[in-house]
């Protein structure tokens, strides 16, 4: 049976095609899986990388600056709601993780370049082992194990990942929560989409809606398609997406358009639903967009 989220009064079913896989689990408060032993010159090179860029564990450490780098390492609860509190509505990632784990040291290079360059995202690191006052934020947050990612903005929580996920999972994630200023429109309520079809009455473009829900993991695997598609068809597409369970608004206007299952995809041109897709296949949401494009 296909999983469901339910926020407030109203219940989206996410679409079949693609579930979340169970995490991992484990009896243990603090656990890491095992990997595999990388190769001596990656050893080296994590090694190295660690003893520069993470402080060493120890119960009386000071807070250690990273040099020219935007991975922000808390080592207090105080320090940590700063850390949501100066980010303000950009996404703030938080890795909650321990001295001895290999994967981390490389998950967290991975954010260390990914710092470079997502100018709307805030980087946090949780070393969970490194004192009593970091075990506090771990137990605040509700972690049990680790490695563990939480994602926030305007300081609530929005999604989270425990356990193992690569870096595809990782910058899929950032992409569909932290994206601000791409080519797919934002709305928010009814008088958004409203505003949103009035204006190309004019051009004739076809408008692609994309509704899904912050918890559903078949709306965040398909929307690096949608990004890269708002960024080809920039001249005849307009790209939009919506929470459906945002607030009120866009409850009531996912239930009018008779949306049960997320993603789900509705064409419009000249103010007019023509068709819609349910799904997140990639193959067929394109050969449905050229389709209603030709139209």
């Amino acid at each position: 049976m296909a999983a469901t989220t339910t926020t407030k009064s109203f219940l989206f079913k996410q679409h079949s095609s693609m579930l979340k896989a169970d995490s991992f689990s484990s009896n243990s408060l603090f656990v890491i899986p095992t990997l595999s032993k990388p190769s001596s010159t990656t050893a080296a090179t994590l090694q190295t990388s660690h003893k520069k860029l993470i402080t060493k564990a120890s119960a009386t450490a000071k807070k250690e600056t990273i040099s020219d780098e935007r991975v922000q390492q808390v080592h207090s609860t105080e320090e940590f709601d700063v850390a949501l509190q100066t980010a303000k509505n950009k996404l703030v990632v938080v890795l909650f993780t321990a001295t001895h784990s290999n994967y981390s040291r490389e998950i967290y290079r991975l954010m260390v370049d990914l710092s470079r360059t997502c100018n709307n995202v805030v980087f946090v690191l949780v070393m969970v082992d490194e004192s009593d006052k970091t075990k506090a934020i771990c137990e605040r947050q509700k972690i049990e194990r680790v490695p563990h990612f939480s994602f926030y903005k305007s300081r609530e929580k929005i999604h989270e990942e425990e356990g193992i996920i690569g870096p595809d999972e990782l910058m899929r994630d950032i992409s569909y929560y932290g994206d601000n200023h791409s080519a797919v429109v934002r709305l928010h309520s009814r008088k958004d989409f409203e505003n949103l079809v009035e204006e190309h009455k004019i051009d004739n473009k076809l408008i692609v809606l994309n509704i899904g829900s912050k918890h559903c993991e078949p709306c965040i695997k398909v929307y690096p398609t949608v990004l890269v598609l708002s960024r080809q068809m920039v001249d005849t597409v307009v790209f939009a997406r919506m929470d459906g369970a945002e607030n009120e608004s866009c409850m009531q206007f996912s239930k009018d358009m008779k949306v049960v299952e997320v993603p789900t995809f509705l064409f419009i041109r000249d103010g007019d639903i023509c068709g819609r897709y349910v799904g997140s296949d990639k193959v067929k949401l394109m050969d449905e967009i050229v389709r209603y494009q030709k139209s």
